[in-house]
């Protein structure tokens, strides 16, 4: 029977489906650390407050790149280059999701459009990423290897969703309402895309390396695009809404560091 702990079970269990599934997600996460660096260095001097959030964002994205690569390392593995069509975060990009990273490449500060659209876009990433780490310490939590790794990694994405809605309510209170409803809108239905896309050429290459029978990755790809018309019909309002967290100010303060794994 498949299901999500049998599957990440088995991935986890081959050292070639593990060493792509963390090149993958060390790849992401090392990407938006840099993205959150560079909007950090380039907050306009009205938004100079969010500055320090930002930084923080971006080097919890670097502590989780760090994290994987270490438990490639545990099992005495190197990474293996992201096949492109399994790169999320350059996909979205590439989508225009977000600041565009020539942008962000230039010394010229970002306008509070800018940021407004960054935040309304992390907001809908950093939900699917808060998701999917609940599933994973659902059922991997207390898995000797990779446990400790997937509770932190969870944690942390807890709080970048909550540093999300926090600044967005207060931004939207400023005036900024309408962009961000916009913003928000258009970037939950681009990721869902992206996302179903992702997963698809994801559990393709998954299934090459693990030899699973046409019947399993047929019932794979079918779950993927249930899940895809589940979200297009509606699923994809989670993304959107905005809600006082219950844990004010997430993001202030140092980033804790990577657990030892």
């Amino acid at each position: 029977m498949l299901s999500a702990r049998s599957l990440f079970q088995e991935i986890v269990d081959n050292d070639d489906s593990y060493r792509l599934f963390c090149s993958i997600a060390a790849s992401g996460e090392a990407q938006g650390g840099w993205e959150n660096a560079r909007i950090a260095a380039l907050v306009p001097e009205s938004m100079r407050e969010l500055a320090p959030k930002i930084a923080r964002h971006g080097a919890d994205e670097d502590k989780h790149g760090r994290i994987f690569n270490a438990l490639l390392r545990k099992r005495h593995l190197e990474p293996v280059p992201v096949p492109p069509e399994t790169d999320y975060t350059g996909l979205l990009e590439r989508r225009g999701i977000g600041l565009a990273h020539d942008k962000l490449r230039r010394d010229e500060p970002l306008s509070e459009e800018d940021i407004v659209v960054y935040l309304s876009h992390s907001r809908v990433t950093e939900q699917r990423a808060a998701d999917q780490m609940e599933m994973l310490v659902r059922h991997f939590g207390d898995h000797p290897e990779v446990g400790k790794a997937i509770r932190q990694i969870s944690a942390d994405e807890d709080n970048h969703l909550a540093y999300c809605h926090e600044e967005l309510l207060r931004l939207a209170a400023a005036g900024h309402g309408r962009t961000i409803q916009r913003v928000l809108r258009e970037s939950a239905l681009a990721e869902i895309r992206i996302y179903r896309d992702v997963s698809l050429a994801t559990m393709a290459h998954l299934g090459q390396l693990l030899a699973w029978p046409r019947a399993k990755s047929a019932a794979l790809a079918a779950g993927i695009h249930a899940m895809y018309a589940y979200e297009r019909l509606g699923g994809w309002h989670r993304m959107v809404s905005l809600t006082m967290p219950g844990r004010r100010g997430a993001l202030d303060g140092p980033p804790t560091p990577a657990p030892a794994v």
